[in-house]
C-alpha cells in the first residue's frame, strides 16, 4: 500500500490540461475562464450619481446658500446636461451623470421642496458626497478578471458589462463512468433476493456534474472477456474512465487484469485509507507506455464498490483531478472535531461528520459513524468527512482537520 499523500501526488503526475472553448455568456456560469478580461473604459464611465436628490455647487453651501432653485432634471440614462446657472440646482437619479459644473449631491431626504425650490434641512455636507467618480474603480485596460477564475454570478455580470457576450473557457473532458456485477440492476428494475440497484455511477455522475462535466455511464457483466471487449472500446473514446467496483483481490475482480492486457500502466493498487483502500489508478497513452492501444491519452480511476468507498474516493481523488486539469486548485477548508474520536489501524481515515458553523465562526464537525463502507444510507446523515492522519489513534475535541464536504 502507498500514502494517500503518494497517491494524490502520483494522480498529479498525469494532469491533461484541458483544451479551450468558446460559449455563450449565458452558458458560462461555473466554467473556468481562459481569457483575461480587461476594462473597455473607465468604471464607471462617468461621475455617476448615487443618491436620488439635487446637485450643486458645494461652493454655493459654503458660502451659507440653503435655498437652490431648480434648474432641470437628470434622469439615469440620459445625455451630460451643462450646469450653467450659480447658485442653482438640478434635480438628478440614482445612476445618472453628474451635470457637468456640479460637485455635490445632496438626497431628497435631506430637502424640503416648494415651488420648485429646494431648501437644505441640514447643516453640515461634504464635497463631491455621493458622487461615484469616473475610473475610481478601474482604468480602461485595467485587469478585472484573470484567467482561471471560476465564472460565478459575479463574474458574469462584469462580462457583461464589458459586452463580451462570448467567453474563452476550459472544455470540461468527457468522462465514462463504469459500474460492474451481476449483482446490479437498474434503478427502475424489482431486483431478485440476491440484487441491488445500481447506485454508485449515479452518485459519480451527480459529484462531476456539481463542476459541469459531462458523462455517460456504463455497465460491464462479470466476465473477463466481455470487460476487455468493452473497456477496449471505452479507453479509445473517453479521456478519463471510472470503474466501481471489481478492483479488489476476489475471483470475479477482472478489472485489473484487463486494464492490463489493454496496455493500462497501473500506477498504485491499494492505499493506506478506510474506506477506499483497494482504490486503483493507471494510465494509457502517456511516454512510458510500452504498447499504446490507442492514439489518445486516457487516466482510469478504478474505485472500490462498496458505496462509501466510491464516493470517498470520488471526491478526494477524481474531482480535484478534474478541477485540476482545468487549471484550478481548490484549498480545502478545515473543521474542528466536536468530540473525542478514536481510530486504532495504521490508515488514514474519512470520518463521516455533520458539518455546521458554530456561533464562534468555526466549522464544527460531529462524528456520523455509520456500519462500514456499505453503509450508504449514513451519508445521509453526515455532509462531509474529517480526512484523520495515519499517524494518530486518538483525535481529541477541539482538534482542526482537512475537510471534504458534498
Amino acid at each position: 500500500m502507498i500514502s494517500v499523500q503518494e497517491a494524490t501526488a502520483i494522480i498529479a503526475q498525469y494532469i491533461v490540461p484541458c483544451p479551450i472553448e468558446s460559449v455563450s455568456l449565458e452558458q458560462s456560469l461555473g466554467r473556468i475562464l481562459a481569457e483575461d478580461l480587461c476594462a473597455d473604459r473607465p468604471f464607471p464611465p462617468f461621475d455617476r450619481v448615487t443618491m436620488d436628490g439635487i446637485a450643486i455647487r458645494y461652493a454655493d453651501f459654503a458660502a451659507g446658500q440653503r435655498h437652490f432653485p431648480i434648474l432641470g432634471i437628470q434622469a439615469a440614462g440620459t445625455p451630460e446636461t451643462l450646469f450653467e446657472k450659480a447658485g442653482g440646482a438640478m434635480e438628478v437619479m440614482t445612476g445618472a451623470v453628474l451635470p457637468k459644473g456640479a460637485d455635490t449631491v445632496i438626497r431628497y431626504e435631506d430637502l424640503k421642496i416648494n415651488n420648485d425650490i429646494a431648501q437644505v434641512m441640514i447643516d453640515t455636507i461634504v464635497s463631491c458626497q455621493n458622487i461615484h467618480p469616473m475610473a475610481s474603480d478601474k482604468k480602461t485596460g485595467d485587469l478585472l478578471l484573470p484567467s482561471g477564475v471560476k465564472l460565478h454570478p459575479a463574474a458574469i455580470g462584469t462580462a457583461a458589462t464589458i459586452g463580451k457576450s462570448v467567453l474563452k473557457v476550459k472544455k470540461m473532458p468527457m468522462v465514462a463512468v463504469i459500474s460492474t456485477g451481476d449483482e446490479l440492476v437498474e434503478v427502475g428494475e424489482t431486483p431478485l433476493a440476491h440484487q441491488i440497484r445500481r447506485s454508485n455511477v449515479y452518485v459519480v455522475q451527480a459529484i462531476l456534474k456539481q463542476i459541469g462535466v459531462s458523462s455517460k455511464r456504463f455497465h460491464l457483466i462479470d466476465n473477463q472477456e466481455v470487460i476487455k471487449k468493452e473497456l477496449k472500446k471505452i479507453l479509445k473514446k473517453y479521456p478519463i474512465v471510472i470503474l466501481s467496483g471489481a478492483v479488489s483481490e476476489g475471483k470475479f475482480d477482472f478489472l485489473p487484469a484487463a486494464l492490463q492486457d489493454l496496455g493500462v500502466i497501473k500506477r498504485f493498487h491499494k492505499v493506506a485509507q478506510r474506506p477506499g483502500k483497494p482504490f486503483w489508478f493507471g494510465t494509457l497513452g502517456f511516454d512510458d507506455t510500452v504498447e499504446k492501444q490507442i492514439d489518445n491519452q486516457c487516466v482510469v480511476f478504478a474505485l472500490p464498490g462498496n458505496p462509501v468507498s466510491t464516493t470517498v474516493c470520488a471526491y478526494k481523488y477524481v474531482l480535484p483531478y478534474l478541477q485540476a486539469c482545468t487549471g484550478l486548485i481548490p484549498k480545502p477548508p478545515y473543521a474542528r472535531l466536536a468530540s473525542d474520536f478514536s481510530f486504532t489501524p495504521k490508515l488514514n481515515y474519512f470520518l463521516p461528520v455533520y458539518v455546521y458553523s458554530h456561533s464562534d465562526g468555526f466549522l464544527e464537525a460531529i462524528p456520523q459513524v455509520g456500519q462500514g463502507s456499505g453503509d450508504l444510507s449514513n451519508l445521509n446523515r453526515a455532509n462531509g468527512w474529517l480526512e484523520l492522519p495515519a499517524d494518530q489513534n486518538l483525535f481529541k475535541k477541539g482538534s482542526v482537520f482537512p475537510l471534504i464536504t458534498y
